[in-house]
């Protein structure tokens, strides 16, 4: 029984990652606002210094008012 290897991914959707070098699917990323750069959240964090998703919910301590 002969069987063929078939691509899971389409090269088209293969992009390279900023920081480590990897090729990965842009598609199958976890890292939900820099797919298209980096592979995962652990590459995105090393290269920026921080996460995206941690900017977007990080929160403002109220700093109280000068008297």
């Amino acid at each position: 029984m002969a069987s063929t290897i078939s691509f899971i991914s389409d090269p088209a959707n293969i992009k390279t990652c900023r920081h480590c070098g990897l090729r990965y699917d842009w598609r199958r990323s976890p890292s939900s606002s820099l797919k298209m750069t980096y592979c995962g959240s652990l590459c995105e964090q090393a290269d920026l210094g921080f996460t995206i998703e941690a900017l977007l919910r990080y929160e403002r301590a109220e700093v109280p008012a000068a008297a």
